[in-house]
């Protein structure tokens, strides 16, 4: 394989590493077929790398066995075709051999012999620093490094890298030697000298160093800041090379596209779906979404149903389709094991039938050719008994691990503690001394370049890493004691900052409160919690060890793994060295310091070791909270949590809590109400109390009144509504009505107006209670039974249910 091939294979796979707008703005300078070096003759390209060369090897005779390794590579390539030097290069199949290229010019001798190959590999370092050939980095990465490398700083562009070379002398040697050395092979690779370096060169050779398993040479970036230090990089790029690395944001065409969809219709949409739904969700989400819709449901009836173009499935289609759905399978197609979420999965493709039929009433033209019936019931998604089930299980682990807090509280301050003693012995002592920390024996080892700390336990025999413990136990603490005072998310502790720490005074007593900011995260609402002196310790000590003596907190920027964006460069409280650099910590390394933390800490529950998890504390905290009095929607504050039910999800309710607290509002209800209400009862109040309900009894009926209520209407009790009439009185009420009826013609004869409306009132009412009494059901009415209801958009197989299904549609 030619250079030119594996450099474009690089270059095309490099969508891996940034977005699409990235890449158009961050490419490598392609690479050259020509340049003048190349295009040397013989004899003028001899006589440049000889007195390029001239006394600059360590003995006579390296200059002479450079001489002859020149002459004989010079002779293996004119044999081959090519107008320059690098296309005989190319030609002749050596960038693609790597290491073992020296085999190829010695093909015709019978037994080469050791002193051949070194000839020749110095005779090819000359042609490579002297730009006579430009290899790929498949050749370059698998050549020795260190005299090629060297030689070319010195013959390429000696001031540049010396330069270079100055901007890192803080950095460990080894650190130094990896960039200059990465700087070396894109000057070699690419031509020019250092200035002319671009970002796109940058990220073309850590994927080159990624394909060929220099990981962790592809994970130090000091390469890239002393470009950008030095000025060499354009303004607009990245401050990191690793905003360069990570998968940026897609756009909704490239997610839909990566799936491989033949139907064109239903691709597009999906495209115009999923751009919909886009403003709702975060970017993972939706490319959660993406994944379910366009592998999990359209991309498989494609591939078992060739040529389908219709979301009206058959039913044994969409049968088919749900029982490949059930298991996770193999890529041959074979079930290994059920899937956890299926009815989550089934969620998705309902939304996806429901939505459109939805947005078709308000938009027609755009969705309503595409409505059809949904192939998934209502009974198949209900997550019921699941979402019982889960939540049985997450009481039952905090309530376990409630009591146990106090006991991990210690023990990771004791890790702390532990840890730290063991550093600050071992940096006190020499190499190859021992000594004795926390009952445990060790023996210094020697000072390497990163400066790291490392001691071999003498009882297991193991180099153990002291520094990353030490990092790890502090890290771990931390976590511990800020998740369990404040309740808030993993995402949130990470993206406190030293500007989340803002004063309030009281209004009443002028005294200023320390308050923590918590950034907008799950529900993109901000709230302030109280810092208590335990939190303003540990965060303190955070403080403290950020800084490392310096006067302000190091600024980096962190990424957002569900929004996919590179925050600006923030004073983040969470963030460690790195190598050569400060960065965030991420939530896997949270999560293995825990892990490590749980380990260490040997607590059981059920004689089972107890596995800690950062959301495991905000259950405890919302329980803990609750059991100790706060009322609910207040703690719904506290967590950030738009409804009360999502707070009580998170407390677990013990059996003795109900009836505590249903005792203590009893309490609280009685002692708030007058005392005097709670005396004993005197002979008059019971006697009157009773003869109330012997006042109830009138002519026509039953008063129903309360009890202690005076009569509204003056003993007027044929106007009154709580009149229940007896039957046996509707002869006596139409004798009422008909003397109304007198009444009224005489009160009309004598202009008795105010008379008039009276009786008119009194009539309406008598009539009324008429009415109803006469009113007398004279046959039951046979409603039948209820026909079972379909869901949505559900298809039937019998015509005599087509219409239910009809208004069953349109009503919903």
């Amino acid at each position: 394989m030619s250079s030119t091939t594996v450099d474009a294979t690089v270059v095309a796979s490099g969508a891996d590493l940034a977005d699409a707008g990235q890449l158009a703005e961050w490419e490598p300078r392609p690479g050259a077929h020509s340049w003048w070096q190349t295009r040397q003759t013989r004899e003028a390209l001899v006589e440049r790398l000889l007195h390029l060369f001239a006394g600059k090897g360590p003995s006579v005779a390296r200059d002479q066995a450079r001489r002859r390794g020149l002459g004989k590579v010079l002779d293996w390539l004119e044999r081959l075709p090519g107008d320059t030097w690098q296309d005989r290069w190319l030609a002749s199949g050596a960038d693609a051999a790597g290491f073992d290229w020296a085999d190829l010019p010695l093909k015709g001798i019978a037994e080469p012999r050791g002193y051949h190959r070194d000839e020749l590999n110095c005779g090819v370092t000359m042609l490579v620093a002297g730009q006579a050939i430009r290899p790929g980095y498949r050749w370059l990465l698998r050549q020795r490094q260190v005299l090629m490398l060297a030689e070319a700083r010195e013959a390429i562009d000696p001031d540049g890298f010396a330069r270079v070379e100055r901007d890192a002398h803080d950095a460990a040697r080894y650190a130094r030697s990896d960039a200059l050395n990465k700087l070396t092979w894109i000057v070699i690779r690419k031509g020019g000298s250092v200035a002319d370096i671009t970002v796109g060169d940058c990220v073309e050779l850590t994927k080159a160093l990624q394909e060929h398993h220099f990981r962790g040479s592809a994970g130090r970036p000091l390469f890239y800041a002393l470009l950008k230090k030095a000025g060499v990089l354009s303004a607009t790029a990245p401050d990191r090379l690793r905003a360069l690395r990570v998968d940026g944001r897609r756009s909704v065409e490239q997610i839909v596209d990566a799936y491989g969809i033949q139907c064109r219709p239903v691709r597009d949409l999906l495209v115009e779906y999923l751009t919909e739904r886009s403003p709702e969700l975060d970017h993972t989400s939706l490319r959660s979404v993406a994944r379910n819709l366009c592998r999990l449901f359209w991309r498989d009836l494609e591939i078992h149903h060739p040529g389908i173009d219709s979301l009206r499935l058959a039913s044994e289609v969409a049968q088919a389709w749900k029982e490949r759905l059930a298991h996770i399978r193999d890529a041959d197609g074979n079930p290994m094991r059920p899937r956890v979420n299926y009815r989550s999965e089934l969620v998705f493709v309902r939304a996806f039938y429901e939505d459109i039929a939805r947005w078709a009433a308000d938009d027609p033209a755009r969705w309503a050719h595409w409505v059809a019936p949904c192939p998934i019931k209502a009974s198949e998604v209900t997550r019921k008994k699941v979402q019982a089930r889960v939540k049985a299980r997450m009481d039952q682990r905090t309530r376990t691990q409630l009591p146990l807090l106090p006991a991990l509280a210690q023990a990771v301050d004791r890790q702390r503690k532990d840890a730290e003693e063991r550093i600050n012995i071992a940096k006190a002592i020499p190499a190859g001394d021992r000594f004795t920390a926390c009952g445990e024996q060790f023996e210094r080892c020697r000072v390497g370049e990163s400066g790291r700390v490392y001691a071999l336990d003498l009882a297991t025999s193991k180099r153990r890493d002291l520094s990353h413990e030490e990092s790890a136990a502090f890290w771990s603490w931390a976590t511990v004691e800020v998740l369990r005072h404040t309740g808030i998310r993993i995402e949130e502790m990470l993206e406190l900052t030293h500007h989340s720490f803002v004063t309030y005074t009281l209004p009443t007593t002028g005294e200023v409160v320390p308050m923590l900011q918590v950034a907008p995260s799950k529900t993109d609402s901000e709230r302030l919690l109280l810092v208590s002196p335990e939190l303003a310790e540990v965060l303190t000590a955070i403080i403290f060890r950020v800084r490392a003596g310096n006067a302000a907190l190091p600024l980096v920027s962190a990424y957002d793994v569900f929004e996919q964006t590179w925050s600006p460069p923030m004073p983040f409280l969470f963030q460690r060295r790195f190598g050569t650099e400060d960065r965030p910590l991420t939530r896997s390394y949270i999560r293995e310091c825990l892990v490590a933390t749980s380990q260490a800490a040997q607590i059981t529950a059920a004689d089972q070791p107890l596995e800690w998890r950062p959301h495991d504390f905000r259950r405890i905290f919302v329980t803990d909270a609750i059991r100790s009095g706060l009322p609910p929607h207040v703690a719904a504050k506290l967590c950030g949590h738009s409804t009360v039910d999502t707070t009580m999800g998170y407390a677990a309710i013990y059996p003795e809590d109900v009836i505590t607290h249903h005792r203590a509002f009893i309490a609280r209800r009685r002692a708030q109400r007058p005392s005097e209400e709670y005396r004993d009862l005197t002979a008059a109040e019971w006697d009157q109390f009773l003869a109330h309900f012997e006042l109830r009894k009138v002519a026509l009926g039953t008063c129903g009144r309360d009890y202690g209520s005076p009569c509204a209407h003056e003993s007027a009790c044929v106007r009154c509504p709580l009149l229940r009439v007896d039957p046996a009185q509707l002869p006596r009420l139409e004798e009422i009505h008909a003397n109304l009826v007198d009444r009224l013609d005489e009160a009309k004869e004598q202009g008795w107006l105010g008379e008039v409306a009276a009786i008119e009132t009194t009539m309406a009412a008598a009539a009324q209670k008429l009415e109803a009494m006469r009113t007398v059901r004279k046959a039951t009415v046979n409603l039948g039974m209820p026909d079972t209801r379909l869901a949505t958009g559900r298809s039937s197989r019998t015509p005599a249910t087509v219409s239910r299904t009809t208004f069953v549609n349109r009503s919903s």
